[in-house]
């Protein structure tokens, strides 16, 4: 599997999140750092809707923080969570209408000495089995906020899209609004799908 080519184009971002959730399954998220290569296939994405979206962070509107949610499809949003964790969401839609997918879960594919440097000693498998997970072994910071994934050392590859027969869908977790939505999608049987 080509690990960063050829990267996923920009109009394959632009439309709703949850259709970019389902078909983000498969492909490959990579960052090339000045201390290595690090890549991963995505096995678990969620989809937040923007505005009509009670759980989403741009529900109340355009802020410093979500702006860049409200900007062009396919850049990095990246936020700060309970005060330890960056968390990774691929934007979605057309400027001026905010939608993201937040990254939950990628199966290691490049760069596990350095994901393993920066702190998770568990098995290969677990990794990447959660977005704070994602965020320190990946070293982001709010720094890659607004990172354009179709060019830069962020991006994301085209892989190997996951056929409907593997992929299983289920409600969000680890929120507390609009908890019902059927908005998680995960590669069945993948064992780096968060718990």
């Amino acid at each position: 599997m080509a690990l960063t080519t050829p990267r996923l184009r920009r109009q394959f971002f632009v439309r709703d999140p949850v259709a970019l959730a389902r078909d983000l399954l498969g492909r490959v998220l990579f960052y090339r750092t000045p201390d290595g290569l690090l890549a991963g296939r995505i096995v678990e994405t969620e989809a937040y809707t923007g505005e009509a979206d009670p759980a989403s962070h741009a529900f109340r509107g355009r802020t410093a923080r979500n702006a860049v949610m409200f900007g062009p499809a396919g850049h990095a949003y990246v936020y700060f969570a309970y005060g330890m964790h960056h968390c990774l969401n691929v934007t979605a839609e057309a400027p001026g209408t905010a939608g993201a997918v937040l990254l939950r879960a990628l199966e290691p594919l490049a760069g596990l000495e350095l994901m393993r440097a920066r702190g998770d000693l568990g098995p290969e498998s677990r990794l990447l089995s959660g977005p704070g997970k994602i965020g320190r072994a990946f070293g982001l910071t709010l720094n890659d906020n607004g990172r354009d994934f179709t060019r830069g050392p962020l991006g994301l590859a085209a892989g190997s899209p996951v056929p409907d027969r593997e992929v299983a869908t289920s409600r969000r977790i680890g929120i507390s609004r609009a908890v019902d939505l059927p908005y998680r999608f995960a590669v069945v049987g993948s064992r780096s799908v968060s718990k």
